[in-house]
């Protein structure tokens, strides 16, 4: 249950949703398997798993869903090696070239007729509505994986006024500025990973794991113009994270005073201990998002319009 990457939204109009409304809206689009002939499936599954049929779980006024995506595995070798031999016989049987466009035409046929036949997988994508503070937050580690989410949530809606989170100072200057050596906000660490890139389009890019970032090396490069657009902190003594220029947040992870808090919290089944887990969790990214935000200036209101 806990996050591992973070894809902000802001929500630039109150959500004023109950758990319980949402629930009734995310079923038009509730998750059902896979017809035959469908190569995936794409819809709003209980947070909780098997321990519930509601599609949004709450607590402490956040709001938790889960989207399942369940795909036909059809391994691309396996459909290229079929489309050789039925490309090779017609050719052999009727002595002439196949072209790209019938090509693709057999392709098709050969997916139409594995699809119902292949195997299927899921995966699950997790992200929470604070509608105190304004934000959804998408446990996603690309764009278009939170986008998908996004937009089914749209569906579902009608509309939700979200945008990505747009700051008063560049992000990539506030951490070149850290990496440097500038005042570097309390509550937060430089770590010990980064990435560099050069401001020219057709620049030069230096990723550095497990490196002394205070070297003289990582300086010379600041002072040759390459810029930070990654850099590896930890917030608080409470979590670790890779901050990026586009402000997600990738290798998210709750550090030990986090984990031993929740231990201490006494469940007696499953879904008491999701519920505590994510009371936690969503407490702790609330504070981690706002110091963040302020850290690079505070917010750029006016990019909502």
């Amino acid at each position: 249950m806990w996050f591992k990457n973070l894809q902000l939204f802001r929500l630039t109009q109150p959500f004023d949703l109950t758990p319980e409304t949402l629930h009734e809206r995310l079923c038009e689009k509730a998750f059902r398997p896979c017809t035959s002939l469908e190569p995936f499936s794409y819809g709003w599954a209980p947070p909780l798993g098997g321990n519930s049929e509601l599609l949004t779980h709450a607590a402490n006024g956040y709001i938790m869903l889960c989207a399942r995506k369940e795909e036909k595995v059809l391994p691309p070798a396996v459909v290229r090696e079929i489309l050789g031999e039925k490309v090779q016989q017609i050719e052999e049987e009727q002595d002439r070239t196949v072209r790209r466009k019938e090509r693709e035409e057999i392709r098709q046929d050969i997916l139409h007729d594995l699809l119902p036949r292949a195997f299927t997988r899921s995966t699950f994508t997790y992200a929470y509505i604070d509608p105190k503070e304004g934000w959804l937050v998408v446990d996603a580690a690309s764009a278009p994986k939170a986008e998908e989410l996004v937009s089914l949530l749209r569906q579902n809606l009608g509309s939700l006024p979200a945008v990505p989170p747009a700051v008063m100072t560049a992000p990539s200057r506030v951490l070149t500025d850290w990496l440097s050596g500038q005042s570097i906000p309390g509550d937060f660490t430089i770590e010990d990973q980064c990435e560099l890139r050069d401001p020219d389009n057709e620049g030069g890019v230096i990723r550095c794991t497990k490196q002394d970032l205070t070297s003289e090396e990582i300086h010379a490069h600041l002072k040759a113009g390459k810029r930070a657009t990654r850099l590896a902190v930890q917030w608080h003594d409470h979590l670790s994270c890779i901050l990026s220029e586009d402000l997600t947040i990738k290798r998210l992870r709750f550090l030990e005073v986090i984990q031993e808090t929740a231990q201490e919290i006494e469940a007696d089944d499953a879904a008491t201990r999701f519920d505590a887990d994510f009371a936690l969790m969503t407490l702790e990214l609330s504070r981690f998002i706002s110091a963040l935000i302020n850290a690079f200036g505070g917010e750029d209101k006016s990019a909502w319009d």
